[in-house]
Protein backbone atom coordinates (compact mmCIF):
# COMPACT_ATOMS: atom_id res chain seq x y z
CA UNK A 1 0.00 0.00 0.00
CA UNK A 2 1.07 3.56 -0.73
CA UNK A 3 1.58 6.01 2.14
CA UNK A 4 -1.05 8.76 2.28
CA UNK A 5 1.52 11.41 3.14
CA UNK A 6 5.10 11.93 2.17
CA UNK A 7 7.72 10.96 4.75
CA UNK A 8 9.00 13.98 6.65
CA UNK A 9 12.57 13.21 5.64
CA UNK A 10 11.93 13.20 1.89
CA UNK A 11 13.86 15.94 0.14
CA UNK A 12 11.86 18.17 -2.18
CA UNK A 13 13.38 19.38 -5.45
CA UNK A 14 13.81 22.96 -4.28
CA UNK A 15 14.70 22.25 -0.68
CA UNK A 16 13.21 24.87 1.63
CA UNK A 17 11.92 26.98 -1.25
CA UNK A 18 9.30 24.31 -2.09
CA UNK A 19 7.62 24.97 1.26
CA UNK A 20 6.92 28.54 0.12
CA UNK A 21 4.99 27.38 -2.96
CA UNK A 22 1.32 28.32 -2.95
CA UNK A 23 -1.56 28.10 -5.39
CA UNK A 24 -3.86 31.11 -5.41
CA UNK A 25 -7.49 30.67 -6.44
CA UNK A 26 -9.70 33.75 -6.90
CA UNK A 27 -13.45 33.06 -6.84
CA UNK A 28 -16.24 35.51 -7.61
CA UNK A 29 -18.00 36.30 -4.34
CA UNK A 30 -21.11 37.61 -6.08
CA UNK A 31 -22.00 34.12 -7.33
CA UNK A 32 -23.14 33.08 -3.84
CA UNK A 33 -25.16 36.25 -3.18
CA UNK A 34 -28.45 37.49 -4.66
CA UNK A 35 -29.42 37.80 -7.42
CA UNK A 36 -27.34 34.76 -8.51
CA UNK A 37 -27.45 32.85 -5.17
CA UNK A 38 -25.51 29.82 -6.39
CA UNK A 39 -25.36 26.92 -3.92
CA UNK A 40 -22.09 26.64 -1.98
CA UNK A 41 -21.22 23.38 -3.74
CA UNK A 42 -21.54 24.99 -7.17
CA UNK A 43 -19.23 27.83 -6.16
CA UNK A 44 -16.68 25.44 -4.67
CA UNK A 45 -16.79 23.39 -7.88
CA UNK A 46 -15.76 26.48 -9.86
CA UNK A 47 -12.66 26.85 -7.70
CA UNK A 48 -11.85 23.16 -8.10
CA UNK A 49 -12.19 23.37 -11.88
CA UNK A 50 -9.94 26.42 -12.10
CA UNK A 51 -7.28 25.00 -9.76
CA UNK A 52 -7.15 21.72 -11.67
CA UNK A 53 -7.05 23.51 -15.02
CA UNK A 54 -4.08 25.60 -13.86
CA UNK A 55 -2.20 22.60 -12.47
CA UNK A 56 -2.90 20.58 -15.60
CA UNK A 57 -2.07 23.43 -17.95
CA UNK A 58 1.28 24.03 -16.26
CA UNK A 59 2.02 20.43 -15.25
CA UNK A 60 5.46 20.55 -16.89
CA UNK A 61 6.59 23.57 -14.85
CA UNK A 62 9.05 22.62 -12.08
CA UNK A 63 7.11 24.63 -9.46
CA UNK A 64 3.95 22.65 -10.23
CA UNK A 65 5.77 19.36 -9.75
CA UNK A 66 7.39 20.53 -6.53
CA UNK A 67 4.00 21.75 -5.23
CA UNK A 68 2.31 18.44 -5.95
CA UNK A 69 5.19 16.55 -4.31
CA UNK A 70 4.29 18.29 -1.04
CA UNK A 71 1.19 16.11 -0.78
CA UNK A 72 -0.82 17.01 2.31
CA UNK A 73 1.46 20.01 2.94
CA UNK A 74 0.25 21.84 -0.21
CA UNK A 75 -0.96 25.38 0.46
CA UNK A 76 -3.88 26.90 -1.43
CA UNK A 77 -5.14 30.40 -0.75
CA UNK A 78 -8.71 31.21 -1.84
CA UNK A 79 -9.43 34.87 -2.43
CA UNK A 80 -12.61 36.71 -3.40
CA UNK A 81 -13.15 38.88 -6.45
CA UNK A 82 -16.28 41.02 -6.08
CA UNK A 83 -17.58 40.36 -9.60
CA UNK A 84 -16.77 39.18 -13.12
CA UNK A 85 -15.20 42.47 -14.22
CA UNK A 86 -12.72 42.49 -11.34
CA UNK A 87 -11.82 38.87 -12.11
CA UNK A 88 -11.21 39.66 -15.78
CA UNK A 89 -9.25 42.81 -14.87
CA UNK A 90 -7.02 40.67 -12.63
CA UNK A 91 -6.49 38.23 -15.49
CA UNK A 92 -5.32 41.09 -17.74
CA UNK A 93 -2.89 42.35 -15.09
CA UNK A 94 -1.51 38.84 -14.61
CA UNK A 95 -1.07 38.44 -18.38
CA UNK A 96 0.81 41.77 -18.54
CA UNK A 97 3.08 40.64 -15.69
CA UNK A 98 3.68 37.20 -17.23
CA UNK A 99 1.98 35.33 -14.39
CA UNK A 100 0.71 31.90 -15.49
CA UNK A 101 -2.96 31.35 -14.70
CA UNK A 102 -6.25 29.98 -16.00
CA UNK A 103 -9.68 31.62 -16.01
CA UNK A 104 -12.53 29.14 -15.61
CA UNK A 105 -15.55 29.86 -17.80
CA UNK A 106 -18.92 28.40 -16.85
CA UNK A 107 -20.73 27.18 -19.94
CA UNK A 108 -23.18 27.43 -21.60
CA UNK A 109 -23.53 30.80 -19.84
CA UNK A 110 -20.05 31.86 -20.96
CA UNK A 111 -19.24 33.71 -17.74
CA UNK A 112 -15.90 33.84 -15.95
CA UNK A 113 -16.36 32.38 -12.48
CA UNK A 114 -12.87 31.79 -11.13
CA UNK A 115 -9.19 32.28 -11.79
CA UNK A 116 -6.35 30.10 -10.55
CA UNK A 117 -2.61 30.60 -10.77
CA UNK A 118 -0.22 27.73 -11.22
CA UNK A 119 1.75 27.12 -8.03
CA UNK A 120 4.27 29.93 -7.42
CA UNK A 121 6.64 30.98 -4.68
CA UNK A 122 4.36 33.19 -2.59
CA UNK A 123 6.59 36.27 -2.74
CA UNK A 124 6.52 36.29 -6.57
CA UNK A 125 2.75 36.68 -6.93
CA UNK A 126 1.35 38.01 -3.66
CA UNK A 127 1.90 41.67 -4.68
CA UNK A 128 -0.52 41.20 -7.60
CA UNK A 129 -3.21 39.76 -5.33
CA UNK A 130 -2.88 41.79 -2.13
CA UNK A 131 -6.00 43.89 -2.77
CA UNK A 132 -8.22 40.78 -2.76
CA UNK A 133 -9.52 39.51 0.59
CA UNK A 134 -9.78 35.91 1.70
CA UNK A 135 -13.06 34.32 0.59
CA UNK A 136 -15.53 34.10 3.46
Amino acid sequence: PFPLTLPATRALPYGNMAAALVQYVVLRGDLARPPRSWPLGAVVAQGCHAALAAVHGYREHPDTGAYLEQGAAMTTVVLEAPDENSLLDLSEILKEKGVDHRVWMENPEGIATCLALRPYPKNQVQPHLCHFKLLK
